[in-house]
């Protein structure tokens, strides 16, 4: 009979906060069966937002958002069973964009475009992570890519 109430508490959906040792809130979300799902929230020791997202069965899911100790944006994007896809934006310090990259599977895959003063200044293309063409020209990068391409 204990083992059937455990059971039965273990799948019920619960929302769960976690704390840091001196006491401040670590993170706060939902628990189904034991795993991470639906939306959760994670502080720095500080108190200020670190990141907060969707989880599926203990995996990031969704749309994520990170920020700095600060409270800045630092970068936010997809994922998708548990690994960064699609498209990325990463944040300079003065919260300016930095990067947009395309992901599949964690790794750089497709563009990324480089802004200063938010204006783009150069763009890679990768496959797999790795980078296999350059350019700082947007003429020689549009006359070169079909931007049908970049959904």
């Amino acid at each position: 009979m204990f083992l059937c109430i455990s059971l039965q508490v273990n799948a019920q959906k619960h929302y769960k906060k976690n704390y840091f040792k001196n006491g401040s809130l670590e993170s706060e979300g939902w628990v189904e069966k034991g795993l991470k799902s639906n939306y959760w929230k994670f502080y720095y020791p500080n108190g200020n937002l670190k990141k907060e997202g969707h989880f599926r069965s203990d995996k990031p899911v969704k749309y994520w958002y990170f920020y700095t100790q600060t409270g800045e944006k630092e970068s936010e994007g997809h994922y998708a069973k548990g690994k960064k896809s699609d498209w990325w934006i990463f944040y300079k310090t003065s919260g300016t964009i930095d990067c947009k990259c395309q992901f599949k599977n964690d790794k750089k895959e497709g563009y990324c475009f480089f802004y200063k003063n938010d204006k783009l200044i150069k763009a890679h293309k990768y496959t797999a992570g790795k980078k296999i063409k350059e350019w700082t020209d947007l003429k020689a990068f549009k006359k070169e890519n079909n931007l049908l391409n970049l959904k």
